[in-house]
Parts: C-alpha cells; structure tokens; sequence
C-alpha cells in the first residue's frame, strides 16, 4: 500500500486518479440519496446503460466523418444520450403504468444494442469503449479531472436551488402536487442530474459498474442516519472512502481497481446491514 505514495511523484496518473475518485464522491453522494428514497435505482441503471449508445455513436461518427465530427468525443456523446434519456424515462414513468418496467428494461437494452453496433461497424479496433463500459481510473488525465469539476459544480448548484422540490418528490410525490410542485418537471430534473453523475463516474467504474456507487453509499448512510442532507454528508464520505482505499489497496497486484471498488462498496453495505440488525436486536 505505501508504494502507491511512492509511486505517486513519478506517476501523475495516480494522483488524478485519486482526485478523480473523490471529485465523483461528491457528485455521488449528494445525488445518491435522493436515488434511494425516491427507488429509482432501477431507473438510474437505465440511463447508464443507455449511455453506452452514445458513446458508440460519438466514436462511429469521429471514425467515419472525421472532417467534420472528429471533434466528437465519445463524452460528449454519453453527456448528450444520457440527458436525454433522462427527460424520456422521465416522461415515460410518470404518464405510463402498465409495463413500465418493461419498457424501462427495453430502453436499458436497446440502449447498449446500438452503442455495441455501431463500435461494430467503426473502422478499425476500437479499445476506448472498454473504459467507458468497465472504467479506467488507472490513466484519468487532466482534462477529465476538470469536466468532473464542471459536473460538480452543476449538480450542487441545482441541488442548492431546488433541495426542497427534489425532496418533496421524493417523500411524497402526491403531497407535493397538492403543494404546487411541478412533479413532471422535478421528476425529470432528478433523472437529470442522475444522468450527470453517471457521466461523473463513469471514469471511476465505468457505465456497467456505476449503479452501484449510485446507489450502494447513500443506502449505507441511510441504515445510519434519516435525514436527506444528513444522508448526503455520511454518503459522500463512504463514496471517498470506497473510491480511495480500495484503488490504493490492490496498487501493484493484478485485482483491477474499477472492481475492487465496487465490491468495497457492495461489502460495506452488508458490513451495514449486520450492524444494523445487531443492533435491533440488541434494543
């Protein structure tokens, strides 16, 4: 472990790659709370994995147009695709009952179909698709450091503005239309700034892998404390936590970072829920 602090001075990789981690905790832990109680994980995957069709089609046009579309990078393209993949599910979930988890599933699928397809029909062999699907935190450059600067900032601005609204969905979506709550449209910037975080730590573990630090910190910090802002500080600490010391733990061993992340995050959750049991039966 301490040849990772060695390393760093001759490796610029690793300390951007730490910062990358804790910059996507922010954004993680913030969101990840409304995630939980709203129970739109199911949803929150939906729009990653839908990502994944616009990352395909950001390298499938640089390859095949590359005068005019080589500037289009494979971010921009899961920035764009998974926004608005965030105002669809938006709108389906809230006017379609029957079979929404059907469709949502097929959107899931589909999404990832046509990303996969076009990677097929892209000139040459194409190996940056692997880092956006599994993540490579291992070479983050500096550019990708700053847009999940840009990222945060987003999302704790708008969190900052519309706290109440977000939340009013989230604990009761009925009382909140009663209360004036434009539910449609708080719905959608919800899934908005999901979509957002994803893109944040799709550097991290990847389009495939983020559901789980979407989801697994806030629930954690939620078998610990009840309220949302509450939630947010003790999930944003686990998501620090969960992105750092496993990614230094496995340096220089053959465990991949992205995975040893996500099973650190899966581990802490059950660490969690014995806790929690333990003591309730205790009381």
């Amino acid at each position: 472990m301490t040849q990772f602090f060695y390393d760093m001075g001759d490796n610029p990789f690793l300390l951007t790659g730490l910062l990358a981690g804790l910059l996507a905790s922010l954004a993680c832990g913030v969101i990840g709370p409304y995630v939980v109680t709203r129970r739109i994980v199911f949803l929150s995957g939906a729009i990653a994995h839908m990502a994944v069709g616009g990352v395909g089609a950001a390298i499938w046009l640089a390859a095949v147009f590359p005068e005019t579309m080589g500037w289009f990078r494979p971010l921009y393209g899961a920035i764009l695709v998974s926004l608005a993949a965030a105002v669809l599910i938006g709108l389906i979930h809230q006017r379609v009952v029957e079979r929404m988890d059907t469709l949502i599933g097929a959107l899931w699928a589909v999404g990832m179909a046509v990303g996969l397809l076009l990677i097929k029909f892209t000139p040459g062999y194409q190996t940056e698709l692997m880092s956006y699907l599994f993540g490579n935190i291992a070479f983050v450059a500096w550019r990708q450091v700053w847009v999940i600067v840009a990222l945060d900032v987003i999302i704790l601005a708008t969190v900052l503005v519309a706290h109440k609204r977000l939340l009013a969905i989230c604990l009761d979506q009925q009382q909140a239309e009663l209360q004036g709550v434009p539910v449609l449209a708080t719905n959608i910037l919800l899934l908005c700034l999901v979509a957002l975080t994803v893109i944040a730590l799709t550097q991290i573990v990847g389009l495939i892998l983020v559901i789980a630090l979407v989801s697994l910190p806030a629930a954690t910090a939620a078998h610990h404390v009840a309220r949302v802002p509450s939630m947010m500080f003790v999930g944003t600490l686990l998501s620090a936590l969960v992105t750092t010391l496993p990614r230094i733990a496995v340096y220089g061993t053959s465990i991949s970072a992205e995975p040893a992340i996500v099973l650190a995050a899966a581990c802490l959750y059950l660490l969690s829920v014995m806790v929690r049991r333990i003591r309730n039966r205790g009381g």
